[in-house]
């Protein structure tokens, strides 16, 4: 059995959720995130590009319904014991197995919880659930509910964060030599994936985003290499991830000279970060995190080139994003508290000028001052 915790672990997680159930009156609740399977089971797949759910009662037994490819997945990865099958057939309805599930464990007329707002759930599959149990039960949506237990990182997981930290920097140290005038993107990508995978790691959740000359303005991946030029800037947003934990980082790296925008944009990022860690405290919010990266940005004339959000919670996420809840943007009334890995990101993006500058790392929240994972400082890099 392939489980990367210990069993009093899992029990543990149990019980945390058996308590927010009750706190809800929930008779069960139905799971359709990849991650919230991983976080209370180990169950580790990318099976729920089909359709499948964890039943999870009150009293805390559980059952999966999925297809016949993820049995064996299941019971290696997992602490899952019940597993039913639905059949791939032509007009398979899999919602109505989970109806019947659901009455052979005596939930009908229960009050069931539904995880709906989940990439395991696409909105096909929530219609023809909801057309099952719109008369089996008290419907409630419970989307949040394992998503903000996954907040709070246990000691093991912070153990998983701080080594995925590692991996992140690893692949930044693999990535330097490369960077120079008629740098590879594509060797660079390779270099940081690979010193990752060599290190013990895993896939990421998504793509990571590098971007060279214009492209360096790009926050998301797409396909494409380019070579460096000698006066270039090269924006990399990666994750070192250990057994799914990510701790992303972000650096745009630059060759040859640092322009005169380059560097004022760079003061202004590094002094935004500085200003988000020190609001990355408890008694603030993560609305408050973003306030402070917002007027560091206003005070340098920058509101037009920063984004709407710079930053979330990381932790074991699934494909297709490593991005967790909650976020920093304007108003997020969620506190700060220890024990949040929080991944920071300044991203200045100046299209009049064609001038890219991020800088990012993840924290570990204490009971006061942040703490950064990353062993890297914050000067700017100029290969």
């Amino acid at each position: 059995m392939a489980l990367h915790f210990e069993r009093s672990e899992f029990d543990a997680r149990r019980d945390r959720l058996i308590i927010e159930m009750a706190e809800k009156k929930l008779d069960a609740i139905l799971l359709f995130a990849q991650e919230s399977m991983y976080w209370l089971t180990g169950y580790d797949t990318f099976g729920f590009c089909f359709f499948q759910c964890l039943v999870v009662k009150a009293d805390g037994s559980m059952v999966l319904l999925t297809r016949s490819a993820d049995l064996r997945q299941a019971r290696q990865t997992s602490i899952i014991d019940n597993i039913v099958l639905w059949t791939d057939r032509n007009g398979a309805n899999p919602a109505v197995d989970l109806r019947n599930l659901l009455n052979e464990l005596d939930l009908l007329g229960a009050r069931i919880g539904v995880e709906y707002d989940t990439h395991g759930l696409t909105a096909f599959n929530g219609r023809r659930l909801d057309e099952q149990l719109q008369t089996f039960g008290q419907i409630a949506d419970a989307s949040g509910i394992v998503g903000r237990l996954r907040l709070f990182k246990s000691p093991a997981e912070i153990a998983k964060a701080e080594k995925a930290a590692n991996l992140s920097d690893d692949a930044l140290d693999a990535a330097l030599p490369l960077i120079k005038q008629g740098g590879d993107e594509a060797l660079i990508l390779a270099a940081m994936q690979g010193a990752i995978f060599a290190g013990g790691g895993d896939y990421p959740a998504n793509e990571f985003i590098i971007g060279s000359g214009v492209d360096a303005l790009l926050c998301r991946y797409k396909a494409g290499r380019r070579k460096l030029t000698k006066n270039d800037q090269l924006t990399l947003e990666w994750a070192g991830v250990f057994n799914h934990y990510h701790a992303p980082m972000m650096r745009t790296v630059l060759t040859g000279k640092v322009s005169k925008r380059h560097q004022e944009l760079f003061d202004a990022a590094r002094a935004a970060l500085l200003a988000v860690e020190k609001a990355m405290t408890p008694g603030n919010s993560f609305g408050d995190v973003f306030d402070a990266h917002a007027r560091t940005m206003e005070a340098h004339g920058l509101t037009k080139h920063r984004l709407n959000a710079c930053g979330y919670s990381v932790g074991a996420r699934f494909t297709p994003s490593w991005m967790d809840m909650p976020m920093f943007y304007q108003g997020n009334p969620e506190p700060i508290a220890p024990n949040m890995t929080l991944f920071a990101h300044m991203i200045i993006m100046d299209s009049d000028t064609e001038t890219a500058m991020t800088l990012g790392r993840t924290y570990l929240t204490t009971e006061s001052q942040p703490k950064p994972l990353s062993r890297h400082d914050l000067d700017l890099i100029v290969q």
